[in-house]
Protein backbone atom coordinates (compact mmCIF):
# COMPACT_ATOMS: atom_id res chain seq x y z
CA UNK A 1 0.00 0.00 0.00
CA UNK A 2 1.35 3.55 -1.14
CA UNK A 3 -0.46 6.24 -0.07
CA UNK A 4 1.58 9.45 0.16
CA UNK A 5 -1.66 11.24 1.61
CA UNK A 6 -4.90 10.06 3.01
CA UNK A 7 -7.73 11.67 4.47
CA UNK A 8 -9.31 9.11 7.20
CA UNK A 9 -12.71 9.12 8.05
CA UNK A 10 -14.75 9.17 11.13
CA UNK A 11 -11.65 8.35 13.38
CA UNK A 12 -10.89 9.02 16.74
CA UNK A 13 -10.85 12.78 16.50
CA UNK A 14 -13.80 12.60 13.83
CA UNK A 15 -15.91 10.75 16.52
CA UNK A 16 -17.23 7.54 14.42
CA UNK A 17 -17.85 5.51 17.14
CA UNK A 18 -20.02 8.09 18.59
CA UNK A 19 -22.28 8.45 15.10
CA UNK A 20 -24.85 6.05 14.23
CA UNK A 21 -24.45 4.17 11.30
CA UNK A 22 -26.27 6.58 8.43
CA UNK A 23 -24.52 9.23 9.95
CA UNK A 24 -20.92 7.49 9.41
CA UNK A 25 -22.26 6.33 6.31
CA UNK A 26 -23.04 9.71 4.79
CA UNK A 27 -19.94 11.06 5.98
CA UNK A 28 -17.80 8.82 4.22
CA UNK A 29 -20.16 9.22 1.09
CA UNK A 30 -19.31 13.17 0.70
CA UNK A 31 -15.96 13.19 1.52
CA UNK A 32 -15.05 10.19 -1.79
CA UNK A 33 -18.09 12.11 -3.77
CA UNK A 34 -15.24 15.11 -2.80
CA UNK A 35 -12.09 13.09 -3.33
CA UNK A 36 -13.33 11.91 -6.66
CA UNK A 37 -12.39 15.83 -8.07
CA UNK A 38 -9.42 16.12 -6.24
CA UNK A 39 -7.72 13.28 -5.81
CA UNK A 40 -7.36 12.61 -2.43
CA UNK A 41 -6.89 9.18 -0.79
CA UNK A 42 -9.39 8.03 1.67
CA UNK A 43 -9.67 5.56 4.82
CA UNK A 44 -12.40 4.81 6.59
CA UNK A 45 -12.64 3.63 10.11
CA UNK A 46 -15.51 1.48 10.66
CA UNK A 47 -14.85 0.04 13.88
CA UNK A 48 -15.88 0.54 17.46
CA UNK A 49 -19.44 -0.73 17.05
CA UNK A 50 -21.66 -4.32 16.66
CA UNK A 51 -19.82 -6.75 14.80
CA UNK A 52 -23.40 -6.89 12.06
CA UNK A 53 -22.93 -2.91 11.96
CA UNK A 54 -19.10 -2.41 11.31
CA UNK A 55 -19.67 -5.27 8.14
CA UNK A 56 -22.04 -3.38 6.87
CA UNK A 57 -19.62 -0.60 6.88
CA UNK A 58 -17.16 -2.26 5.58
CA UNK A 59 -19.14 -3.03 2.73
CA UNK A 60 -20.69 0.45 2.31
CA UNK A 61 -16.87 2.16 2.37
CA UNK A 62 -15.97 -0.88 -0.79
CA UNK A 63 -19.14 -0.21 -2.53
CA UNK A 64 -18.58 3.76 -2.76
CA UNK A 65 -15.25 3.35 -3.68
CA UNK A 66 -12.97 4.05 -0.22
CA UNK A 67 -9.56 3.43 -0.95
CA UNK A 68 -9.05 1.55 2.30
CA UNK A 69 -11.06 0.58 5.87
CA UNK A 70 -9.40 1.18 9.29
CA UNK A 71 -11.05 -1.14 12.29
CA UNK A 72 -11.23 -0.79 15.85
CA UNK A 73 -11.97 -4.24 17.32
CA UNK A 74 -15.33 -4.46 19.55
CA UNK A 75 -14.88 -1.89 22.81
CA UNK A 76 -16.47 -4.26 25.06
CA UNK A 77 -16.18 -7.93 24.52
CA UNK A 78 -12.68 -7.07 23.54
CA UNK A 79 -10.52 -9.75 22.02
CA UNK A 80 -8.18 -11.48 24.60
CA UNK A 81 -5.50 -12.72 22.49
CA UNK A 82 -3.76 -12.70 18.74
CA UNK A 83 -6.45 -14.92 17.59
CA UNK A 84 -9.52 -13.66 18.45
CA UNK A 85 -8.66 -10.24 17.07
CA UNK A 86 -7.56 -11.76 13.44
CA UNK A 87 -10.96 -14.06 13.90
CA UNK A 88 -12.45 -11.05 14.24
CA UNK A 89 -10.67 -8.86 11.30
CA UNK A 90 -11.20 -12.39 8.86
CA UNK A 91 -14.94 -11.67 9.46
CA UNK A 92 -14.69 -7.85 8.70
CA UNK A 93 -12.51 -8.56 5.87
CA UNK A 94 -15.25 -10.59 4.15
CA UNK A 95 -17.11 -7.82 3.63
CA UNK A 96 -14.61 -6.17 1.00
CA UNK A 97 -12.96 -7.73 -0.10
CA UNK A 98 -11.68 -6.16 -2.72
CA UNK A 99 -10.66 -3.12 -0.01
CA UNK A 100 -7.16 -2.97 1.92
CA UNK A 101 -7.69 -3.45 5.58
CA UNK A 102 -5.91 -1.85 8.68
CA UNK A 103 -6.17 -2.72 12.60
CA UNK A 104 -6.56 0.74 14.48
CA UNK A 105 -3.87 -0.40 17.81
CA UNK A 106 -5.11 2.40 20.01
CA UNK A 107 -4.44 0.24 23.68
CA UNK A 108 -4.61 3.24 26.01
CA UNK A 109 -8.09 3.88 24.64
CA UNK A 110 -9.41 0.44 23.72
CA UNK A 111 -7.96 -1.54 26.54
CA UNK A 112 -6.49 -3.91 23.98
CA UNK A 113 -2.92 -4.39 23.95
CA UNK A 114 -1.99 -7.55 21.69
CA UNK A 115 1.52 -7.87 20.22
CA UNK A 116 1.19 -6.23 16.87
CA UNK A 117 3.85 -7.58 15.25
CA UNK A 118 2.47 -11.27 16.37
CA UNK A 119 -0.71 -9.74 15.44
CA UNK A 120 0.74 -8.70 11.70
CA UNK A 121 2.35 -12.28 11.31
CA UNK A 122 -0.87 -14.17 11.71
CA UNK A 123 -2.85 -12.15 10.06
CA UNK A 124 -0.62 -12.10 6.96
CA UNK A 125 -1.42 -15.70 7.00
CA UNK A 126 -5.54 -15.41 7.42
CA UNK A 127 -6.96 -12.09 6.61
CA UNK A 128 -6.10 -11.54 2.71
CA UNK A 129 -6.62 -7.75 2.76
CA UNK A 130 -4.70 -7.15 5.76
CA UNK A 131 -2.77 -3.98 4.79
CA UNK A 132 -0.83 -2.78 7.87
CA UNK A 133 -2.14 -0.90 10.86
CA UNK A 134 -2.15 2.33 13.16
CA UNK A 135 -0.22 2.29 15.19
CA UNK A 136 -1.38 4.54 18.25
CA UNK A 137 0.76 3.82 20.94
CA UNK A 138 4.14 4.93 23.06
CA UNK A 139 5.78 1.40 22.50
CA UNK A 140 8.17 2.20 19.42
CA UNK A 141 9.78 -1.26 20.27
CA UNK A 142 7.11 -2.65 19.16
CA UNK A 143 6.28 -0.68 16.45
CA UNK A 144 9.74 -0.74 15.02
CA UNK A 145 9.93 -4.55 14.83
CA UNK A 146 6.25 -3.77 12.94
CA UNK A 147 7.67 -2.48 10.13
CA UNK A 148 9.54 -5.44 9.45
CA UNK A 149 7.27 -8.21 9.05
CA UNK A 150 6.32 -9.46 5.11
CA UNK A 151 9.63 -7.50 4.26
CA UNK A 152 8.46 -4.26 4.75
CA UNK A 153 4.94 -5.14 3.13
CA UNK A 154 2.30 -3.62 5.62
CA UNK A 155 1.93 0.00 6.10
CA UNK A 156 2.27 0.73 9.71
CA UNK A 157 1.30 4.57 10.50
CA UNK A 158 2.28 6.06 13.26
CA UNK A 159 -0.75 7.63 15.61
CA UNK A 160 0.80 9.31 18.27
CA UNK A 161 1.74 13.14 17.84
CA UNK A 162 4.40 13.29 20.42
CA UNK A 163 7.16 11.20 19.32
CA UNK A 164 7.49 11.59 15.60
CA UNK A 165 10.72 12.02 15.49
CA UNK A 166 12.08 9.04 17.22
CA UNK A 167 9.51 6.92 15.58
CA UNK A 168 11.15 8.41 12.39
CA UNK A 169 14.42 7.25 13.18
CA UNK A 170 13.17 4.32 13.55
CA UNK A 171 12.38 3.72 10.65
CA UNK A 172 8.44 4.64 10.75
CA UNK A 173 7.61 6.59 7.52
CA UNK A 174 3.64 7.11 7.63
CA UNK A 175 1.22 8.62 9.87
CA UNK A 176 -1.42 9.36 10.97
CA UNK A 177 -2.70 12.57 13.35
CA UNK A 178 -4.12 15.37 14.44
CA UNK A 179 -1.95 17.73 14.36
CA UNK A 180 -1.52 17.64 10.59
CA UNK A 181 -5.14 19.70 10.35
CA UNK A 182 -3.72 22.63 11.93
CA UNK A 183 0.35 22.54 11.93
CA UNK A 184 1.14 20.35 8.72
CA UNK A 185 4.61 22.24 8.05
CA UNK A 186 5.91 21.11 11.28
CA UNK A 187 5.11 17.67 10.60
CA UNK A 188 6.61 17.46 7.69
CA UNK A 189 9.93 19.85 8.39
CA UNK A 190 10.36 16.74 11.52
CA UNK A 191 10.08 14.49 8.64
CA UNK A 192 12.54 15.92 6.54
CA UNK A 193 15.08 16.94 8.92
CA UNK A 194 15.06 13.39 10.02
CA UNK A 195 15.89 12.02 6.67
CA UNK A 196 18.74 14.71 6.38
CA UNK A 197 20.08 13.66 9.29
CA UNK A 198 19.76 16.94 10.90
CA UNK A 199 18.16 15.20 14.16
CA UNK A 200 18.30 18.45 16.37
CA UNK A 201 16.91 20.24 15.05
CA UNK A 202 14.24 17.31 14.52
CA UNK A 203 14.47 16.82 18.01
CA UNK A 204 13.70 21.06 18.63
CA UNK A 205 10.71 20.96 15.74
CA UNK A 206 9.43 18.18 17.95
CA UNK A 207 9.63 19.62 21.28
CA UNK A 208 7.89 22.93 19.79
CA UNK A 209 4.98 20.85 18.46
CA UNK A 210 4.61 18.79 21.84
CA UNK A 211 4.86 22.37 23.86
CA UNK A 212 1.60 23.88 21.63
CA UNK A 213 -0.45 20.39 21.80
CA UNK A 214 0.28 20.63 25.89
CA UNK A 215 -0.96 23.96 25.40
CA UNK A 216 -4.12 23.04 23.48
CA UNK A 217 -4.63 20.24 25.57
CA UNK A 218 -4.68 21.66 29.19
CA UNK A 219 -7.68 23.01 28.49
CA UNK A 220 -9.65 19.55 28.30
CA UNK A 221 -9.75 16.34 26.67
CA UNK A 222 -8.36 15.60 23.29
CA UNK A 223 -11.19 15.78 21.19
CA UNK A 224 -12.88 18.82 22.75
CA UNK A 225 -9.78 21.11 22.93
CA UNK A 226 -8.61 20.24 19.33
CA UNK A 227 -11.89 20.75 17.73
CA UNK A 228 -11.62 24.33 19.16
CA UNK A 229 -8.14 24.58 18.57
CA UNK A 230 -8.49 23.64 14.89
CA UNK A 231 -11.57 25.61 14.78
CA UNK A 232 -9.18 29.04 15.59
CA UNK A 233 -6.25 28.30 13.72
CA UNK A 234 -8.44 27.10 10.09
CA UNK A 235 -11.93 29.25 10.99
CA UNK A 236 -14.12 26.00 10.09
CA UNK A 237 -16.36 25.10 12.87
CA UNK A 238 -16.10 21.24 13.65
CA UNK A 239 -18.91 21.63 16.15
CA UNK A 240 -19.40 20.56 19.57
CA UNK A 241 -18.55 17.37 21.47
CA UNK A 242 -20.82 14.32 21.63
CA UNK A 243 -21.77 13.10 25.04
CA UNK A 244 -20.09 11.88 27.36
CA UNK A 245 -17.36 14.71 26.34
CA UNK A 246 -17.65 18.49 27.78
CA UNK A 247 -17.31 20.92 25.35
CA UNK A 248 -14.82 24.05 26.53
CA UNK A 249 -16.53 27.16 27.77
CA UNK A 250 -16.33 30.20 26.47
CA UNK A 251 -13.72 31.30 29.25
CA UNK A 252 -11.41 28.89 28.02
CA UNK A 253 -11.94 28.65 24.09
CA UNK A 254 -10.86 32.73 25.52
CA UNK A 255 -8.30 31.54 27.19
CA UNK A 256 -6.98 29.39 24.55
CA UNK A 257 -7.11 31.84 21.89
CA UNK A 258 -5.03 34.19 23.87
CA UNK A 259 -2.30 31.12 24.93
CA UNK A 260 -2.76 30.38 20.74
CA UNK A 261 -1.93 34.01 19.95
CA UNK A 262 1.21 34.59 22.52
CA UNK A 263 2.36 31.20 20.05
CA UNK A 264 1.85 33.41 16.84
CA UNK A 265 -0.15 30.58 15.48
CA UNK A 266 -2.95 32.66 15.55
CA UNK A 267 -3.15 36.60 14.68
CA UNK A 268 -4.43 39.11 17.43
Amino acid sequence: MNFKILIILNGTVGEGVCMTASERKLVAEVWVKASNKTGQTIMVQIGGTCLKHVKELAKHAETIGASAILCLAELFHRPQNVDQLVSYLQEVGKSAPNTPLLYYHYPSITGINLDMHEFLQEGAKKIPTLAGIKFTHTNLEEGAHCLNVQNGDFGVFLGNDQIMAAAFLLGFDSLIATTLNIMPEKIIKIQKCVKEGNNSEALRTQQELVKIILTITKYGGWVPTMKVAMHLMTGFDFGEPRKPQTALTEQQINDLRKDLEALNLIKK
